[in-house]
Protein backbone atom coordinates (compact mmCIF):
# COMPACT_ATOMS: atom_id res chain seq x y z
CA UNK A 1 0.00 0.00 0.00
CA UNK A 2 1.10 3.44 -1.25
CA UNK A 3 2.00 6.09 1.54
CA UNK A 4 -0.99 8.24 0.11
CA UNK A 5 -3.16 5.41 0.94
CA UNK A 6 -2.03 4.66 3.95
CA UNK A 7 -2.41 8.66 5.02
CA UNK A 8 -6.18 8.55 3.48
CA UNK A 9 -6.91 5.47 5.70
CA UNK A 10 -5.46 6.78 8.36
CA UNK A 11 -7.79 10.40 8.03
CA UNK A 12 -10.95 8.24 7.45
CA UNK A 13 -10.42 6.16 10.72
CA UNK A 14 -9.69 9.53 12.39
CA UNK A 15 -12.75 11.10 10.77
CA UNK A 16 -15.14 8.38 11.99
CA UNK A 17 -13.67 8.20 14.89
CA UNK A 18 -13.97 11.83 16.07
CA UNK A 19 -18.13 11.25 14.15
CA UNK A 20 -18.38 8.06 16.79
CA UNK A 21 -17.18 10.64 19.67
CA UNK A 22 -19.74 13.36 18.80
CA UNK A 23 -22.74 11.32 18.33
CA UNK A 24 -21.90 8.38 20.52
CA UNK A 25 -20.79 10.06 24.34
CA UNK A 26 -18.65 8.28 26.74
CA UNK A 27 -20.16 6.45 29.52
CA UNK A 28 -16.83 5.60 31.03
CA UNK A 29 -16.05 9.14 31.55
CA UNK A 30 -17.74 11.02 35.12
CA UNK A 31 -20.13 13.38 34.31
CA UNK A 32 -18.74 16.07 35.67
CA UNK A 33 -20.94 18.06 38.57
CA UNK A 34 -20.26 21.46 40.11
CA UNK A 35 -20.97 21.30 44.34
CA UNK A 36 -22.88 24.49 45.27
CA UNK A 37 -23.01 24.80 49.16
CA UNK A 38 -24.96 27.44 50.92
CA UNK A 39 -26.51 28.27 55.05
CA UNK A 40 -28.40 31.04 55.56
CA UNK A 41 -29.79 32.04 58.95
CA UNK A 42 -33.08 34.11 59.46
CA UNK A 43 -32.68 37.28 58.30
CA UNK A 44 -31.79 40.14 61.05
CA UNK A 45 -31.34 37.27 63.69
CA UNK A 46 -28.10 37.30 65.87
CA UNK A 47 -28.72 35.25 68.79
CA UNK A 48 -26.71 32.10 68.94
CA UNK A 49 -29.85 30.02 67.75
CA UNK A 50 -30.98 31.64 65.01
CA UNK A 51 -33.54 29.41 63.05
CA UNK A 52 -31.11 28.01 59.67
CA UNK A 53 -31.22 26.13 56.03
CA UNK A 54 -27.81 24.97 54.95
CA UNK A 55 -28.24 23.37 51.62
CA UNK A 56 -25.36 21.23 49.71
CA UNK A 57 -26.34 19.74 46.62
CA UNK A 58 -24.86 19.66 42.94
CA UNK A 59 -25.27 21.12 39.20
CA UNK A 60 -24.93 18.92 36.10
CA UNK A 61 -25.06 21.75 33.34
CA UNK A 62 -24.46 19.37 30.55
CA UNK A 63 -27.26 17.01 32.31
CA UNK A 64 -30.32 18.97 32.79
CA UNK A 65 -33.08 16.36 33.85
CA UNK A 66 -30.87 14.67 36.40
CA UNK A 67 -29.92 18.70 37.69
CA UNK A 68 -34.20 18.87 37.80
CA UNK A 69 -35.03 15.66 39.19
CA UNK A 70 -32.23 16.12 42.36
CA UNK A 71 -34.09 19.61 43.29
CA UNK A 72 -37.52 17.51 43.00
CA UNK A 73 -36.00 15.10 45.22
CA UNK A 74 -34.89 17.30 47.80
CA UNK A 75 -37.82 19.54 47.98
CA UNK A 76 -40.31 16.06 48.67
CA UNK A 77 -37.68 15.51 51.06
CA UNK A 78 -38.88 18.73 52.97
CA UNK A 79 -42.01 17.69 53.68
CA UNK A 80 -43.26 16.76 57.44
CA UNK A 81 -46.41 15.49 55.69
CA UNK A 82 -47.03 13.29 52.33
CA UNK A 83 -49.95 15.79 51.64
CA UNK A 84 -47.88 18.89 52.14
CA UNK A 85 -47.28 20.91 48.71
CA UNK A 86 -44.30 21.04 47.36
CA UNK A 87 -42.09 24.68 47.15
CA UNK A 88 -41.58 25.54 44.25
CA UNK A 89 -37.64 26.06 44.72
CA UNK A 90 -34.94 25.29 46.90
CA UNK A 91 -34.85 29.09 47.37
CA UNK A 92 -38.06 29.68 48.12
CA UNK A 93 -38.56 26.54 50.60
CA UNK A 94 -35.58 28.37 52.09
CA UNK A 95 -37.58 31.80 52.77
CA UNK A 96 -40.66 30.32 53.95
CA UNK A 97 -38.50 27.94 56.23
CA UNK A 98 -36.76 31.06 58.05
CA UNK A 99 -39.78 33.14 58.20
CA UNK A 100 -41.95 30.55 60.05
CA UNK A 101 -39.06 28.80 61.97
CA UNK A 102 -39.25 28.60 65.69
CA UNK A 103 -35.66 29.46 67.29
CA UNK A 104 -33.38 26.39 66.89
CA UNK A 105 -34.88 24.51 64.01
CA UNK A 106 -33.32 23.90 61.49
CA UNK A 107 -32.79 22.20 58.03
CA UNK A 108 -30.14 20.68 56.29
CA UNK A 109 -30.53 19.28 52.94
CA UNK A 110 -27.76 17.44 50.93
CA UNK A 111 -27.19 15.59 47.38
CA UNK A 112 -24.14 14.34 46.56
CA UNK A 113 -22.63 12.11 43.94
CA UNK A 114 -21.96 8.41 45.64
CA UNK A 115 -20.44 6.99 42.73
CA UNK A 116 -20.40 6.73 38.31
CA UNK A 117 -19.71 3.36 37.00
CA UNK A 118 -21.00 1.86 33.54
CA UNK A 119 -23.40 5.21 31.96
CA UNK A 120 -25.05 5.59 36.16
CA UNK A 121 -24.96 8.45 38.00
CA UNK A 122 -25.41 7.22 41.84
CA UNK A 123 -26.96 10.20 43.81
CA UNK A 124 -27.71 10.69 47.48
CA UNK A 125 -29.90 12.51 48.97
CA UNK A 126 -30.12 13.23 52.89
CA UNK A 127 -32.19 15.92 55.10
CA UNK A 128 -32.05 16.49 58.71
CA UNK A 129 -34.81 18.32 60.52
CA UNK A 130 -34.06 19.88 63.81
CA UNK A 131 -36.98 21.13 65.41
CA UNK A 132 -35.55 21.31 69.10
CA UNK A 133 -36.61 18.07 70.16
CA UNK A 134 -34.50 15.06 71.74
CA UNK A 135 -33.41 13.97 68.19
CA UNK A 136 -33.97 15.46 64.67
CA UNK A 137 -35.71 13.87 61.71
CA UNK A 138 -33.29 12.58 59.32
CA UNK A 139 -33.70 11.38 55.61
CA UNK A 140 -32.08 9.37 53.24
CA UNK A 141 -32.72 8.40 49.49
CA UNK A 142 -30.98 7.55 46.05
CA UNK A 143 -31.52 8.17 42.89
CA UNK A 144 -30.21 5.72 40.05
CA UNK A 145 -29.59 8.22 37.06
CA UNK A 146 -29.57 6.25 33.89
CA UNK A 147 -27.20 8.74 30.79
CA UNK A 148 -28.18 6.29 28.51
CA UNK A 149 -32.35 6.45 29.09
CA UNK A 150 -32.01 9.96 30.36
CA UNK A 151 -34.22 8.90 33.65
CA UNK A 152 -33.82 7.63 37.01
CA UNK A 153 -34.75 3.89 37.14
CA UNK A 154 -37.16 2.34 39.55
CA UNK A 155 -37.33 -0.79 41.38
CA UNK A 156 -39.42 -2.19 38.48
CA UNK A 157 -37.22 -0.63 36.01
CA UNK A 158 -33.67 -3.04 37.73
CA UNK A 159 -35.72 -6.34 38.16
CA UNK A 160 -36.55 -8.38 35.29
CA UNK A 161 -40.34 -9.16 34.83
CA UNK A 162 -42.34 -10.99 37.99
CA UNK A 163 -39.07 -10.96 39.53
CA UNK A 164 -39.65 -8.18 42.74
CA UNK A 165 -40.51 -10.84 45.39
CA UNK A 166 -37.29 -12.91 44.79
CA UNK A 167 -35.37 -9.82 44.94
CA UNK A 168 -36.64 -9.28 48.58
CA UNK A 169 -36.37 -12.52 49.30
CA UNK A 170 -32.42 -11.27 48.40
CA UNK A 171 -32.42 -8.89 50.50
CA UNK A 172 -33.75 -10.67 53.41
CA UNK A 173 -30.66 -13.18 53.49
CA UNK A 174 -28.57 -10.00 53.24
CA UNK A 175 -30.68 -8.55 56.62
CA UNK A 176 -29.89 -12.11 58.44
CA UNK A 177 -26.35 -11.86 57.31
CA UNK A 178 -26.30 -8.37 59.00
CA UNK A 179 -27.71 -9.34 61.84
CA UNK A 180 -25.17 -12.45 62.38
CA UNK A 181 -22.29 -9.99 61.86
CA UNK A 182 -22.86 -7.59 64.11
CA UNK A 183 -24.11 -10.28 66.51
CA UNK A 184 -27.64 -9.10 66.81
CA UNK A 185 -29.28 -12.16 66.48
CA UNK A 186 -27.98 -13.04 69.19
CA UNK A 187 -30.54 -10.91 71.24
CA UNK A 188 -34.08 -12.71 70.90
CA UNK A 189 -35.89 -9.16 71.76
CA UNK A 190 -33.65 -7.23 69.32
CA UNK A 191 -34.91 -10.05 66.42
CA UNK A 192 -38.57 -9.55 67.32
CA UNK A 193 -38.64 -5.94 67.70
CA UNK A 194 -36.71 -4.98 64.36
CA UNK A 195 -37.98 -7.90 61.89
CA UNK A 196 -36.92 -7.69 58.43
CA UNK A 197 -38.37 -4.97 56.30
CA UNK A 198 -38.72 -3.35 52.75
CA UNK A 199 -36.89 -0.32 51.85
CA UNK A 200 -37.58 2.53 48.92
CA UNK A 201 -33.80 3.20 49.07
CA UNK A 202 -31.98 1.06 47.21
CA UNK A 203 -28.99 2.05 44.85
CA UNK A 204 -26.91 0.00 42.11
CA UNK A 205 -23.74 0.53 43.73
CA UNK A 206 -19.96 -0.94 41.81
CA UNK A 207 -19.42 -3.45 44.45
CA UNK A 208 -23.14 -4.45 45.25
CA UNK A 209 -26.82 -3.37 45.34
CA UNK A 210 -27.09 -1.18 48.28
CA UNK A 211 -30.05 -1.28 50.93
CA UNK A 212 -30.44 1.84 52.83
CA UNK A 213 -32.91 1.76 55.65
CA UNK A 214 -34.69 4.86 57.26
CA UNK A 215 -33.89 5.11 61.25
CA UNK A 216 -35.77 2.94 63.56
CA UNK A 217 -37.24 0.38 60.74
CA UNK A 218 -34.55 -2.53 61.05
CA UNK A 219 -32.80 -1.50 63.95
CA UNK A 220 -32.97 1.34 67.13
CA UNK A 221 -32.42 5.34 66.11
CA UNK A 222 -29.21 5.53 67.84
CA UNK A 223 -27.79 3.01 64.71
CA UNK A 224 -28.60 5.05 61.87
CA UNK A 225 -29.08 3.90 58.82
CA UNK A 226 -28.03 0.69 58.27
CA UNK A 227 -26.79 0.02 55.18
CA UNK A 228 -27.42 -3.89 53.66
CA UNK A 229 -25.78 -5.21 50.66
CA UNK A 230 -26.63 -7.43 47.94
CA UNK A 231 -24.20 -9.19 45.70
CA UNK A 232 -24.78 -9.05 42.48
CA UNK A 233 -23.71 -12.82 42.57
CA UNK A 234 -27.19 -13.44 44.21
CA UNK A 235 -29.20 -11.13 42.11
CA UNK A 236 -28.35 -13.30 38.55
CA UNK A 237 -31.69 -14.33 36.90
CA UNK A 238 -33.18 -11.48 39.30
CA UNK A 239 -31.44 -8.18 37.93
CA UNK A 240 -31.88 -6.98 34.64
CA UNK A 241 -28.27 -8.42 33.28
CA UNK A 242 -26.99 -5.24 31.36
CA UNK A 243 -27.35 -3.08 34.90
CA UNK A 244 -24.70 -5.65 36.23
CA UNK A 245 -21.18 -3.76 36.17
CA UNK A 246 -18.77 -4.75 33.85
CA UNK A 247 -16.26 -6.66 36.34
CA UNK A 248 -19.06 -8.56 37.56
Amino acid sequence: MSLLKIASVACIALTLGACQSLFQPSYRTPLEGVRDATEQSKPGCASADCPLVNIDTVHFAKEPKLDALIEQRLLEMTRTNASDPLPSSLEAYREQFLQTAAPHNSMYLQAKVREQHDGLVIIELSSYLDQGATHGEPGRGFINYSRQQQKALTLTDMLLPGKEDAFWKAAQVSHNSWQISTRLSLEPEFVKSYPFQKTPNVALTSSAVTLKYPTATIAPYALGHVELQIPYSRLEGILRPELVPARH
